[in-house]
């Protein structure tokens, strides 16, 4: 494609992963205010003024259509603007649907429910269940991020009162931003505000509570695994590659640097934090292709929920529908995959 795989560490991948996986509302809920760029090592980008190119599939029946776009939660301003495929798919479309409807995704008091699931009930502090080296490594972090933690309300000592899968993704998603990524330019919210102002109907497939217990609901390891991870992708390259792979319309690269490595080592986690999900999408498109009419859909979802053999691309394609990638850009006849 237009960058190179130069064969990076595994450890971060499958919390990058994650990070596509989680709707941008929750994700963003209370990441800071974004930085300037950190240059990644190792990742040739996309040349500038080149737009994205779209992870986009197009699923049919006999008389409409519903869009697949794999989402980014956090942009830049130079992956504007979006490439035409994407445009022209939402405007072909009558509705566009989200992993949680727009006015709970846009709600303030989301980031208020995640916080409030992910207290600490026992009366401990965080530091009480961590091992010594993760200890030592989140004080690092924390003293090296304490003026922008305190910018957020999210001091040091107050994130002691937390469960380590939300401070977890409170570094990843400070990280981020420290690298130049915004919540307010992801393509949900891009897609959420065109809709706006088309007049276009909106919709989710989940609800906030649903997003919040889909991590609350990780077991002691996994969340110590969480923390440990991000810690681990906050000394590294990971968010900038997985931002380049996006650019660059690389199913490939996400699937098996991100996804195929998740399901290796956390199989329960990826069963719960993608499969089941995907798993409980697949009635509600087809309920969109059985509608009576030629009306269209766009669904935009995180990027890992439309790949490999458990994304919803190929489990649309295995029960029968017509699925073609649409991608003027990519190289050669698009195969559908």
């Amino acid at each position: 494609m237009q960058f190179e795989r130069k064969n990076p560490p595994k450890h971060g991948r499958w919390l990058a992963a994650v990070v596509l996986a989680i709707v941008s509302g929750l994700a963003c809920a209370q990441a800071p205010a974004p930085a300037a760029p950190v240059p990644a090592q190792d990742v040739v980008f996309v040349p500038p003024g080149d737009p994205p190119v779209p992870l986009l599939w197009k699923v049919s029946d006999e008389d409409n259509a519903v869009y697949l776009l794999g989402s980014f939660h956090l942009l830049k301003p130079d992956d504007y603007p979006l490439s035409r495929d994407a445009n022209e798919a939402f405007a072909d479309a009558e509705a566009v649907v989200f992993e949680m409807p727009p006015e709970e995704m846009n709600s303030p008091q989301l980031g208020l429910q995640m916080m409030q699931a992910a207290v600490r009930t026992d009366g401990t502090r965080l530091d009480s269940e961590l091992p010594p080296a993760t200890a030592g490594r989140l004080q690092a972090w924390l003293d090296a991020n304490a003026q922008k933690l305190q910018a957020s309300g999210l001091t040091p000592e107050r994130l002691q009162m937390f469960e380590p899968w939300f401070v977890g993704l409170m570094i990843s998603m400070t990280e981020m931003t420290r690298q130049g990524l915004d919540p307010k330019l992801g393509l949900d919210q891009h897609f959420i505000d065109a809709a706006r102002f088309a007049g276009k109907r909106t919709g989710g497939f989940e609800t906030g509570a649903q997003q919040i217990a889909f991590l609350d609901g990780m077991d002691r390891e996994e969340q110590l695994q969480f923390l440990d991870e991000a810690l681990t992708q906050a000394e590294g390259d990971e968010l900038q590659r997985l931002h380049a792979y996006w650019r660059a319309g690389d199913a490939d690269a996400i699937r098996d640097e991100m996804a195929t490595d998740m399901r290796e080592r956390f199989p329960k986690l990826y069963q719960h934090i993608n499969v089941e999900r995907n798993e409980a999408w697949l009635p509600k498109i087809e309920q969109m292709l059985a509608e009576p009419g030629t009306d269209d859909t766009l669904v935009v979802v995180g990027a890992l929920h439309l790949l490999g053999e458990d994304g919803v691309v190929e489990k649309m394609r295995a029960k029968g529908y017509t699925v073609e990638r649409v991608c003027s850009a990519c190289p050669g006849p698009a195969d559908g995959r």
